[in-house]
């Protein structure tokens, strides 16, 4: 009886050992599949990031250039300089905006599948998230210059501009006093996307480190 006993022990501590070894084996393959998922993102996300940041640093360029542009041409609406007609021509080139898509897809995936219970590293997660908080904060800055593009300089060129004085070699806007106010007011929203996309680039730095 004791005998049979003492086999029947063995048999139940046998099979509670062989399922604690699987359980085991199936946590450490969940692990290394998790680890594995986690250094993909990781990867995508510094690849994203990368390409944001590129875009980002032509767009400030292009950015300075137009607050300089409109700095030249500011001092200019108004007055008699003899040039005034070819240096005003620069009004039109203010109107092409420069645009920020960021490659934000890895990002999405990780909120929307729930992966970014992944990055365990708290951090690491809190890092991701308050770097693309900063992207919908450029973006704002950007949708306020579309704005004041499209209603006020852009209903000005319908408006206010007599395209055949152009052809004349004249200056083609009527209302100089009221371009200039647009202009002054243009140059201070591109001053506010200069600074928005600067932190844009700051944060893509910064994030970048982390993630190395």
């Amino acid at each position: 009886m004791k005998k049979e006993i003492r086999y029947a022990f063995g048999e139940i501590l046998i099979v509670i050992i062989g399922i604690s070894i699987a359980f085991s084996m199936n946590k450490c393959a969940e692990n290394s599949k998790n680890e594995t998922q986690k250094q993909q993102y990781i990867s995508n996300l510094k690849e994203d990031i990368q390409t944001d940041k590129l875009q980002l640093e032509s767009n400030l360029v292009k950015i300075n250039e137009k607050i300089e542009l409109c700095g030249s041409l500011i001092p200019i609406l108004g007055s008699d300089d003899p040039q005034k007609a070819a240096k005003l021509r620069g009004v039109f080139a203010v109107a092409n905006l420069t645009n920020f898509t960021p490659e934000d897809y890895t990002h999405q995936t990780l909120v929307n599948s729930g992966d970014l219970k992944l990055m365990n590293d708290f951090k690491l997660k809190s890092d991701i998230l308050k770097h693309y908080s900063v992207y919908k904060e450029i973006q704002k800055a950007y949708e306020r210059q579309e704005i004041i593009n499209k209603d006020y300089l852009g209903n000005y060129f319908i408006y206010q501009t007599n395209y055949d004085l152009m052809r004349e070699g004249k200056s083609p806007f009527k209302d100089e006093k009221l371009l200039k106010n647009i202009m002054q007011s243009i140059r201070g929203s591109f001053m506010i996307k200069r600074d928005a996309t600067q932190r844009g680039i700051t944060s893509c730095e910064n994030v970048l480190k982390i993630l190395e």
